[in-house]
């Protein structure tokens, strides 16, 4: 701001003797001249310097604005180039598994056999086989005969045996006279000591001559009792080897085999890895090749030897008895082994190298990482995973052999297929 002073001589106005007369602008300038404070020296210094703040709070303005603009400008490229390398990143299917409860089951195969199976053969001397009255696929009882065997020679040997008893406890019965007659002698003195001794030792062995001829007629009796051929417990007949006119003897071997009680079971191969999950008394499921029907069986043995050339063991499922359960043919089963808690995952996320088993995880910044993993069981629902996982991560689900540790993806998130 510039203030004009016009000052006017009052000397000289005084001079013309008019005071009054001076010019009204010079009084007002003159009093403005006089209101001038001291303080108005160096005012034009003041307001160069206020200008001067000015100049630098607009430049200051200008520079923080050229600075924020320069920020935006970079940071604006860098989220582009960040989209630009999300846009090219691969999409990939995740899966977050948890964890589930899991029965674990092994499949296994085998022969269908019975429980105790009991072959029967020739017990006594043999001969010819005159009838059998059973048939295979019959129950038969303890005791009951399954063939017969010709014993006509026998039952005259037996006739004899019976005879000979006759002659024998004869003979005892004269020596046992002759002795009591002897003693009543023996007071007269006409028979000596040494004669009643004698006579005492032939009754003695006139009955023991008896015992022996029954014995040898139980022994006949005993023999002929065998060429009855007998079930020796009760139970199905499976197999019958012999007809009538057919000569047997003890070298003939089995005749017949009978399943006792009619108890069947499963001889099962099982894995080595597998049979040592296994324990005495767990429950499996028996169905025969060729039928819808199942069966529930219980696991009573398990082979303590492994196989060297397969590296399997037998593991034995029994069985009552039904109709569709034919030793000799062929069953599948699947054998209960415990329940386990562990994450689930599809075929298609497990892979395999030198190394072992491993997955892919997707980690918060979307890069993929390799992860070690040991399978478990294997259901109809996938895999379980005992080791190497929570059940919270993010896994890939397929794809993984062509994605490398490190790698930037686009993870797509599935709940289950």
């Amino acid at each position: 701001m510039c203030y004009v002073v016009a000052v006017r001589d009052p000397a000289a106005a005084r001079t013309r003797g008019d005071l009054r007369a001076m010019n009204y602008e010079t009084s007002v300038e003159t009093q403005t001249r006089e209101e001038v404070p001291a303080e108005t020296v160096g005012f034009e210094d003041v307001e160069r310097r206020a200008r001067t703040r000015r100049r630098l709070i607009i430049a200051g303005v200008a520079l923080i604005a050229l600075l924020a603009v320069l920020y935006f400008a970079l940071a604006g490229g860098d989220a582009g180039d960040s989209a630009a390398t999300n846009e090219q990143s691969p999409m990939v299917s995740v899966i977050a598994p948890g964890r589930g409860t899991v029965e674990g089951t092994i499949n296994a195969t085998g022969t269908l056999a019975a429980r105790r199976a009991m072959p029967v053969g020739v017990v006594g001397e043999g001969g010819r086989v005159v009838s059998v009255p059973v048939e295979a696929g019959q129950w038969v009882r303890a005791g009951q005969i399954l063939a017969v065997i010709d014993r006509s020679v026998q039952i005259q040997q037996a006739e004899s045996a019976a005879a000979n008893i006759l002659v024998a406890k004869a003979d005892a019965e004269l020596a046992q006279a002759n002795l009591d007659r002897a003693l009543k002698l023996v007071d007269r003195g006409f028979i000596s000591k040494a004669d009643v001794d004698r006579l005492t030792a032939t009754r003695d062995a006139a009955v023991a001559r008896v015992r022996v001829a029954e014995a040898q007629l139980g022994e006949r009796t005993a023999r002929n009792a065998q060429l009855n051929i007998v079930a020796p417990a009760a139970g199905l007949l499976l197999e019958r080897k012999v007809e009538p006119g057919q000569v047997v003897s003890p070298g003939s071997g089995e005749l017949f085999t009978i399943a006792k009680d009619g108890e069947m079971e499963l001889l099962a191969e099982v894995g080595e890895t597998e049979l040592a999950r296994l324990a005495v008394g767990v429950t499996a499921e028996v169905t025969p090749v060729g039928g819808e029907k199942t069966f529930t069986g219980q696991v009573w043995q398990i082979s303590p030897v492994i196989n060297k050339e397969d590296r399997q063991g037998t593991v034995r499922i029994a069985m009552s008895y039904a109709p569709e359960l034919r030793p000799g043919g062929f069953a599948s089963a699947v054998i209960k082994s415990g329940t386990i808690v562990a994450p689930i995952l599809p075929e298609s996320a497990i892979l395999n190298d030198l190394e072992g088993s491993y997955v892919y995880v997707v980690d918060k910044d979307n890069k993929v990482q390799r992860r070690a993993v040991k399978t478990g069981i294997v259901t109809d629902k996938g895999i379980t995973v005992v080791e190497g996982l929570s059940g919270t991560e993010k896994i890939v689900m397929r794809a993984g052999g062509f994605l490398a540790p490190g790698e930037v993806v686009r993870p797509r998130l599935v709940k289950g297929e």
